[in-house]
């Protein structure tokens, strides 16, 4: 059984017509979801005050600010808010939130949170590559300060690299973020040699084309070893599923099989160090068949139907 949280309101951030980061997802998500074993549970409004863990409030304050009363608002070049987007963007932070509150309290092992807008790109005073605030990385925080745990770790197999998880953490020495990503592509980070304050980013960038048994080799060669050292007391994923073959934004030709091996191997690792817990949020993912076919062999491996 996981915990799979959602709500309504994540329908209500609406973007332009032909932007890629669009509710249709939602209901992409959803049919993944169809016939797996789930508590689903409606993701809470977290207060902006939750949003400091990792943003400034005059960052937060800001983005509320810029909320319209009809259309859209702009932030950056791919980056809109519509009048439902803050309640949204804040029901990502409240469902994670609370993904780590019921798994740390042993409510269950595993949790996904079918949330948007995504968030791994949001940096620590900066909206950008569809994303307001950092979903994951503030969840992190949770675990860290309001459960005290010492251990963390982050893994983010979105095709584009998670720059803003990574600005958000670069100082948090009690938290590994590890992410492979296609290089070049948006939005330009994610060199090794990006390694964080303390030794704890571990970036591995993956060339375009190079499809799954690479990216299965990076994980075994690097990645895997590296969380499994770290030894986390819980493994948070940004689950972007962009990667897939068909998805248009990106070309590392991904199957929904990789993120089926992907899911296995974090699970097992989590089995190993963090008493089995894993809570996943959703990033990307634009291709809407890819995107089902992808949810469902990743919460399927969550939910304990491989």
């Amino acid at each position: 059984m996981v915990l799979v949280y959602s709500h309504a309101a994540f329908a209500a951030h609406v973007t332009p017509p032909g932007h890629p980061e669009r509710a249709d997802r939602l209901r992409a998500v959803e049919a993944g979801l169809q016939g797996l074993a789930l508590d689903r549970r409606e993701a809470p409004l977290a207060a902006l005050e939750e949003v400091t863990r990792c943003h400034p409030r005059a960052y937060a304050d800001r983005v509320a600010a810029a909320v319209p009363a009809q259309g859209w608002a702009q932030l950056d070049g791919d980056t809109f808010l519509s009048p439902g987007s803050l309640e949204a963007a804040l029901r990502a932070v409240g469902g994670a939130g609370a993904a780590v509150d019921a798994v740390l309290d042993g409510q269950a092992d595993r949790a996904f949170v079918a949330c948007r807008p995504p968030g791994h790109h949001a940096e620590t005073a900066t909206a950008m590559g569809f994303c307001l605030f950092g979903t994951v990385a503030i969840a992190a925080k949770r675990a860290l300060d309001h459960h005290g745990l010492s251990r963390v770790a982050i893994v983010d197999f979105d095709v584009h690299h998670g720059n803003g998880t990574q600005d958000l953490l670069w100082d948090e020495g009690r938290c590994l973020f590890a992410s492979s990503h296609q290089m070049p592509l948006y939005p330009g980070t994610g060199s090794p040699r990006e390694v964080g304050a303390h030794g704890q980013i571990v970036n591995a960038p993956l060339a375009p084309g190079s499809g799954g048994a690479q990216m299965r080799q990076v994980y075994e060669s690097l990645i895997f070893p590296r969380l499994a050292d770290w030894k986390p007391e819980l493994i948070l994923v940004s689950a972007g599923f962009d990667a897939h073959a068909d998805d248009p934004l990106a070309g590392l030709e991904w199957q929904a099989e990789d993120y089926r091996w992907l899911t296995s191997r974090i699970c097992q690792i989590a089995a190993d160090c963090a008493g089995g817990r894993v809570v996943s949020c959703l990033e990307g993912g634009y291709d809407l068949a890819a995107l089902t076919e992808s949810v469902a062999a990743h919460v399927g491996v969550l939910a304990g139907q491989e």
